[in-house]
């Protein structure tokens, strides 16, 4: 009977094992997980809760004329070149736009949107950039000064990186001024100075949102695990027509890039550190 009992109850104990080296972070990183790009030979994203593919277009203009893929001479996928794997390397400034559809990979709410957005660069921005601004990733229906959050290197060296978060376009700016000079701009970013990027050296980006549209939001900038600032009392409303949404990756990028992740909420500090320090990358979690 003994025996018998032990050979019954073994599976469940053999699956105890296999879980005990997973702590509790990696497993909130699982549930919570909803893309993930590997940039491994391919633009499919490796898991999807939305639509897999990515896409081309010839311009910010033409979006409804895109084709699925990554069909820009300027840009492919380096075998080895990642962190983990391959890389998507960013040879030049290009008008084509690369992007995933952000129904269902990104966790919005009209009312209420919270979320991780996760990726790794490699570059030196005051050598490989070339002039203007730089948006590596850039989430948004509309504009990019439009119900949008993003990441961005500045036009000027030494540039700086800076996490904008901007509501609905005619709540914070119904005149349409310009960014330049204007203070309710500035108030929408969070700037990092001299960020540490090297050409050769892998640096984590990510960004934390919880309770956008909810008249309380807020957001925060990590890099390498560290947190650089934050904004609070977000109280822009964010509207987004969701099937016109999209992931934008890589514009006016030069450099190499790996690892987009997108998490339905506003990871802890435990979490972002199991994150950053995953031995094996997001494929992992998988």
């Amino acid at each position: 009977m003994k025996a018998s009992k032990l050979i019954l109850f073994s599976p469940f104990i053999i699956l105890l094992a296999c879980n005990s080296g997973e702590s509790t972070e990696q497993n909130e990183l699982k549930t919570a997980l909803i893309f993930f790009s590997s940039f491994d030979g391919i633009g499919t994203a490796d898991y999807a809760k939305g639509d897999e593919n990515m896409y081309t277009a010839s311009s910010r203009q033409d979006l409804d004329q895109s084709t699925i893929g990554m069909n820009s001479p300027d840009h492919a996928f380096e075998k080895g070149q990642g962190l983990f794997g391959d890389a998507f390397k960013f040879t030049k400034k290009s008008k084509q736009v690369i992007f995933y559809k952000s129904k269902d990979n990104v966790a919005y709410d009209s009312k209420n949107w919270s979320g991780t957005v996760s990726f790794w660069m490699n570059l030196d921005p005051s050598t490989d950039l070339e002039p203007g601004y730089t948006d590596p990733l850039q989430i948004t229906d509309e504009d990019y000064n439009d119900a949008a959050i993003w990441i961005d290197f500045t036009d000027k060296n030494p540039r700086d990186l800076r996490l904008g978060t901007f509501g609905d376009l005619t709540s914070w700016n119904p005149d349409n001024m310009g960014s330049d000079g204007n203070p309710e701009f500035e108030r929408r970013l969070i700037r990092a100075e001299n960020p540490p990027f090297k050409k050769g050296e892998w640096t984590h980006i990510a960004f934390i949102y919880s309770g956008l549209g909810s008249g309380n939001g807020q957001t925060n900038l990590y890099l390498n695990g560290k947190k650089i600032g934050g904004l609070t009392n977000i109280k822009d409303p964010f509207t987004w027509e969701l099937d016109q949404s999209k992931i934008f990756v890589g514009l006016n990028f030069v450099g190499l890039m790996d690892e987009i992740s997108i998490y339905n909420k506003a990871l802890n500090e435990k979490e972002l550190t199991t994150l950053y320090q995953l031995k094996d990358g997001v494929r992992s979690l998988l």
